[in-house]
């Protein structure tokens, strides 16, 4: 046998043995068994389990403990939560319904222990109003009373907008839609500017989230609500665009705005709950300021202005103090001065005109 066909030779046992090698490791991998006969290639052993695997298992286990101790979580007490309702600002709309509502399921409830018949509870809601008017505020406060009467499992609320809802390709919106209702079942399922899943034409892909949806409310109606939100001309076009929200959106909610006095009660309460006060000379330049910019209350946005004054102005007086103009004391660093409202609308302390003297007369 001359070099060539040693070579040649050479080549083909290298050719069988990594076929060789493969087939084992497919057979392998298919059955866990090598086949009868056939060599064990060096370094293709199959190497025991690392406890990694085994260390994942004991974390998924102890999060998912730790997941259902928080849902197994005591339910609020209503008489507190209805004290927490009446404790925000305005709204009083608002709080009436909430009230008559939750008389409502209760006596459902005591009908239901006494034998009698109930009408079905009709606990999906729809939001409407301006931004910054409180409908997340409600909505996050109704989870947790339908949790304190029995209504829901776990009381949680999930926050979605299109955006969290809609995919972009043909079949993948349903899925999509699908894991947002698994992680909102037993809570609600809020769902911000609900009108741009119906107002983009037939063939969006917001449809077929509304579908899924609508479904989702039927087959868990007794451990998921859903509110639907957004301003109010929009969300009644969005109810009367299916039949079937029509019929399971029977409960409405109007939000409206805050008056400039509501507002500067919120922008009032923000400075208690962060430790700051209001010299005297500020509160007229406040309620001057929210009187103004509040005009346009849709660009404003209602208590998400007020939120958005109060950090500019609390920013204002960081930069005052800063500055190195006055000293640094508790008193200082709690007060907000007329300045600093001026400053977080971008406007100075008017400077004082300087008197010019009297011209001799002749």
């Amino acid at each position: 046998m001359d070099r060539k066909d040693e070579i040649i030779q050479l080549q083909n046992e290298i050719m069988q043995g990594l076929l060789k090698q493969r087939m084992q490791l497919v057979s392998e991998d298919l059955w866990g068994i090598k086949p009868t006969g056939m060599p064990t290639v060096p370094g293709t052993e199959k190497k025991p389990e690392s406890a990694a695997p085994a260390a994942k298992t004991e974390e998924k286990k102890e999060e998912k403990a730790e997941k259902s101790e928080k849902e197994e979580e005591p339910a609020e007490n209503i008489e507190d939560l209805k004290k927490e309702l009446h404790g925000y600002i305005g709204l009083d709309r608002i709080k009436d319904e909430v009230d008559s509502l939750i008389n409502w399921i209760e006596i459902c409830k005591a009908r239901q222990q006494h034998g009698l018949p109930t009408p079905d509870l009709a606990l999906h809601m729809v939001f409407s109003g301006n931004p910054g008017t409180g409908k997340t505020m409600v909505a996050r406060l109704m989870s947790r009373i339908y949790k304190s009467l029995g209504v829901l499992s776990k009381g949680h609320l999930v926050e979605v907008d299109r955006s969290g809802l809609v995919a972009g390709y043909v079949g993948q919106t349903a899925i999509k839609t699908a894991e947002v209702i698994e992680k909102a079942k037993g809570g609600v399922l809020f769902i911000d500017e609900a009108y741009a899943l119906t107002n983009r034409g037939g063939s969006d892909y917001g449809l077929e989230a509304v579908d899924t949806l609508l479904k989702a409310m039927e087959d868990h109606r007794d451990d998921l609500v859903v509110i639907v939100a957004g301003y109010t001309e929009l969300m009644k076009e969005f109810v009367e665009s299916n039949p079937g929200l029509e019929s399971r959106f029977n409960r409405f909610m109007f939000f409206p705005d805050y008056t400039v006095e509501e507002m500067t009660g919120i922008f009032t309460m923000r400075c208690e709950k962060s430790g700051y006060t209001l010299e005297d000379a500020a509160k007229d330049t406040l309620t001057d300021i929210l009187t103004r910019e509040s005009k346009d209350i849709e660009s404003f946005g209602n208590a998400r202005g007020v939120r958005n004054l109060f950090e500019k102005a609390i920013a204002a007086q960081a930069d005052r103090l800063a500055a190195g103009k006055t000293e640094i004391t508790r008193e200082s660093l709690m007060c907000l001065t007329r300045a600093d409202l001026l400053a977080a609308v971008g406007e100075k302390e008017p400077e004082a005109e300087e008197s010019n003297p009297e011209e001799p007369h002749d």
